[in-house]
């Protein structure tokens, strides 16, 4: 498990990869702009937020926790954010589409958002939203014979691999110190919550999924074992019981 201190060398690190040859020219059939485009646009709005509510969160925990460095952690990772947000943005410049400026899904999210100042709920939301995310731009790149889109992907999806990580460690050390009841508790919750936003991202981008390759059902199972991955990798070595999985799976 790295520090606070040792993200925010990765991240500084990686800030200096350029892995994007805007020297390609964006090419998409009628067909991959049907299918691409809407998702891509609102998905681009999502990753263009200031983060200035995470950033309440992150420093109202550091203050608690007494981790003076998490913050600045916290604030690269949302520079990467923005980095995507840019990338796809200035692809949708490129072929002169217009940005979105508003979407249902980025809306209801910065509602929730607004209202939220617990690091955990912000860490988990992350996680889950990040995984999903994972699936969205293998479905984008898969969907798609554009070089420059497939490497725009390629680059978010090699950052998307350290956020996940980076926000599983810090829902492990925030599990750790909940109470037996607290944790059992979290059990349920987490899996809900996890399924509950899976389904949310399907009904928004479904499209984009299936011109992608994958179908409710395999996109379920690919969020499935993601959780298997990720979530349930905190509560190891806090109950010896078997973990749940998803409902409804």
């Amino acid at each position: 498990m790295r520090t606070s201190q040792e993200w925010i060398t990765h991240f500084r690190q990686n800030a200096t990869q350029h892995r994007v040859n805007w020297q390609h020219t964006p090419t998409l059939s009628p067909a991959e702009r049907q299918a691409i485009i809407p998702s891509l646009r609102a998905w681009q709005l999502g990753e263009t937020s200031d983060g200035k509510h995470l950033l309440h969160a992150a420093g109202k925990y550091a203050n608690a926790i007494g981790d003076a460095h998490y913050v600045e952690a916290v604030q690269l990772f949302i520079y990467e954010e923005q980095k995507h947000g840019n990338n796809l943005g200035r692809y949708l410049d490129a072929l002169q589409v217009p940005r979105a400026k508003k979407d249902w899904g980025d809306s209801l999210f910065r509602k929730v958002r607004y209202f939220n100042t617990s690091m955990e709920i912000w860490t988990l939301a992350v996680i889950v939203v990040e995984s999903t995310a994972q699936i969205f731009y293998q479905c984008m790149k898969d969907a798609s014979n554009c070089t420059l889109l497939k490497q725009i992907c390629t680059d978010i999806l090699i950052d998307e691999a350290y956020h996940i990580d980076f926000q599983t460690e810090r829902m492990a050390i925030i599990f750790s110190s909940k109470t037996n009841v607290g944790k059992a508790l979290r059990q349920v919750v987490y899996p809900a919550f996890f399924l509950f936003v899976s389904l949310l991202v399907w009904a928004g981008h479904r499209k984009l999924f299936m011109a992608g390759g994958k179908d409710c059902w395999s996109y379920l199972r690919k969020m499935q074992y993601k959780y298997n991955k990720t979530l349930q990798r905190i509560m190891q070595g806090h109950s010896n019981e078997v973990q749940p999985a998803m409902p409804g799976r």
